[in-house]
Order: structure tokens, then sequence, then C-alpha cells
């Protein structure tokens, strides 16, 4: 018996056994696949700490120069579409006096451009203080529109007066919106007088770049293609896109926004209407938009004209601005921003509503580039890695 139970140990004891023999092993294969993990890690870390470095970097630097990125792009921009320009000034005072050539294309710039911006708006804020003063004294009451339909047209009111709208409650809401308008207006031409030194330094540092930009555009644009590892032809491609894009945006847009302002501007200082130059710079930006554009103001201001007692110069602003600058917005803008950016109408308004909202009045051109450039990547990966429908 003691033999037995000395070569066979009860069950109970053998089960201790395996178990305490099958512990050590268990954790070492966790052990074991821990260090795999981390070595793993560790090799993938190390084999691309460059590209980590890199993006890194990047960002680090694009947010350093955060605020002065709007004026890199407008330098780009400007470059685009005075690169035409500047050789031909090249080729006048010789192929190799690149330096020379970007010096004389940026002064002429900055004297039939630029100068004439920054006057520009110099004016627009007198007339923005002046219009604001007259609201704030009293010369101007914007509740006249209202005395004149209450005077000519008095059943309407009784009609509101059912739905529980008094001509009061209209008077002061318009009171009220104008009033706020006015502040805000007041607000802006003050913080724009406030912000003349760092207006400024952008304008300094966009004529500053865009000189390099005409001198060393190409190499700097072939460094970036031979740098960035997507392959030549498509990085070729999205510059392309990008200067066909925004040109198209900018010369387009701005040139449709030009000519209806001009127009309005033109047509207000004829029929004698108050502020005619702030009006007429409020045409030109709200024809930025495709849709609304500059109906937005000489609209209302035919309503204006009519309650004021003066039918023939409202008759003469519906007809100018129906006529005329209704049919340079339908005539010019398909064909110059709808045709050269290859996008539909409807992709250019959205796009330009979402720039402008989202990046300001620099949006008018940002946001249909970025439009045109997620389509073009998205056509390049369809091409390059899509399926085919049978």
């Amino acid at each position: 018996m003691s033999e037995n139970s000395e070569k066979h140990p009860p069950d109970g004891s053998l089960k201790d056994n395996a178990s305490h023999s099958e512990e050590p092993i268990e954790v070492s294969i966790v052990e074991a696949s821990e260090d795999l993990v981390e070595d793993r890690i560790f090799k993938v870390v190390r084999a691309n700490l460059f590209f980590i470095l890199v993006g890194v970097t990047t960002i680090a630097f694009l947010g350093m120069i955060g605020q002065f990125l709007i004026t890199v792009l407008w330098a780009i921009v400007l470059t685009m579409i005075f690169y035409g320009l500047f050789k031909w000034i090249r080729v006048r005072v010789g192929e190799n006096r690149r330096g020379l050539a970007a010096a004389i294309t940026s002064v002429l710039i900055f004297f039939f451009v630029i100068i004439p911006f920054i006057l520009l708006t110099i004016a627009l804020v007198n007339q923005g203080l002046e219009v604001y003063q007259s609201i704030e004294t009293g010369e101007v009451d914007p509740n006249f529109v209202v005395d004149y339909v209450e005077r000519q047209l008095p059943g309407i009111y009784d009609m509101l007066g059912e739905a529980g709208i008094s001509p009061n409650s209209v008077r002061e809401k318009i009171t009220n919106l104008v009033g706020t308008v006015s502040q805000f207006v007041a607000t802006k031409v003050l913080s724009f007088g406030g912000n003349l030194i760092n207006i400024f330094v952008q304008f300094t540092l966009m004529l500053y770049l865009l000189f390099f930009f005409l001198k060393d555009g190409k190499q700097v644009m072939q460094r970036i293609i031979d740098t960035i590892p997507m392959g030549n032809v498509r990085e070729r491609q999205l510059f392309e896109r990008f200067a066909q894009v925004s040109k198209a945006t900018l010369k387009g847009t701005l040139v449709v926004a030009l000519v209806q302002g001009t127009i309005g501007g033109l047509i207000f200082m004829i029929l004698g209407i108050p502020a005619a130059l702030l009006w007429g710079v409020a045409m030109t930006l709200l024809a930025l938009l495709p849709v609304g554009g500059s109906a937005i103001v000489w609209l209302p201001a035919v309503v204006i004209l009519f309650a004021q007692g003066h039918p023939v110069k409202a008759i003469i602003l519906l007809v100018v601005g129906s006529l005329i600058i209704g049919l340079v917005d339908n005539l010019l803008r398909p064909l110059l921003v709808g045709r050269d950016t290859e996008m539909p109408d409807y992709l250019v308004l959205i796009s330009t509503l979402g720039g402008i909202t989202y990046f300001g009045l620099s949006g008018f051109v940002i946001g249909p580039t970025i439009a045109a450039l997620f389509i073009t990547v998205w056509e390049m990966m369809g091409r390059d890695y899509g399926g085919k429908s049978a």
C-alpha cells in the first residue's frame, strides 16, 4: 500500500501539480505577446519618426503664421492674375532680370490696384459715418415707408390689425433694425480705423510676397512638386486646377461685381440718392453672391423713391436695375465663372456661400477653389482606385 501510494499519488495532488506547472507558461505567453506588441509599436514609430516630425513641425509652422495665411493666399492669387504682365515686362527688361521685372510689376500693382482700393475704402468709411450720423440725428427717418403705406393704403393695416400687427409695432421693429445695423456699421468703421496698422502690415506683407512669388514662383512650385510624395502628375493637375479656378473665380466674379456696383453707384448718383459711393460698394459686395446680389440694395431703393413721391426716379432705377444690372449678371457670370471653373451653378453657389461664411470676404475665392479641388481629388481616386460599373 505504501509503495502504491508513493507511485500513484491521489488525483487532487496531480491536478495541483498540473495547475502550478501551467501558470508560469500562461504568464510567459502573455509577457511575450506584450513584448511583441511593444516591439512592433517601437518599430513603426522608429520607421515613421521622420514623417511624424514633418507633420508636427508643419502643423506648428502653419499655426504660427495662421493669421497671415489669407495674406499669403491673396499674394498667390495676385501672382497668378498678373503673371502675364510680369512676363511681358521681363521680355522688355531682359529674360535674366527677373528681379527687376518683378519689382516693376509689384510697383504697378501697388499704384494701380492697391492705392485705389485704399482710397476707395477711406471714402467708403467717411460716407458710412455720414449715414450713421444722419440716422442718429434724425435727419433720416427709417419709418417714412411705413407712413407712406399707411397714408396710401390704410386698408392694409386694417387687415394686419386682425392678425395682431399694428403700424406702431412695425415702426418699432424697423427702428430697432436700423439702429442695430447702423451701430454695427459704425462699430466696423471704428474697428477699421483702429486696425490701420494691422491692415498696413498685411498689405505690405502681401506686396513683399508678391514680389518673390513673381520672381521665384516657378522654382518654388517645382520644388513643392518634387517634394510631395504623391506623384508629379497628380500634383501638377492639382496645381493647375487651383490656378484655373482661383483665377476664373476672382476675375469672373470680381468683374461682374465691379460692373454691377459701378452701374448701380452711377445711377444712384445721377438720381441724387445720398451716399451713392457707399451703396455702390454695397452692391459690389453683394454682387459677389450668386443669388440676390445687387438687387438687395437697388430694389428697396425703388420702393423708397416711390414712398418719397419720386415715381419717375423709381421707374428709372427699376428699369436700369432689372434690365442693365440684371443683364450683366445673367450674361457675364455664367461666361466668366461657371464655364472656366467647369462646375455646375449650384456647386458654385453653395461653395461661395460656405466660403464667405467660413473665411469672410476672401471666401468668394477660397470656397469655389476648395470645391474644385474636392471634385478633382475624388475624380483622381475614382480613376485610379475605383471600380468600373458593368
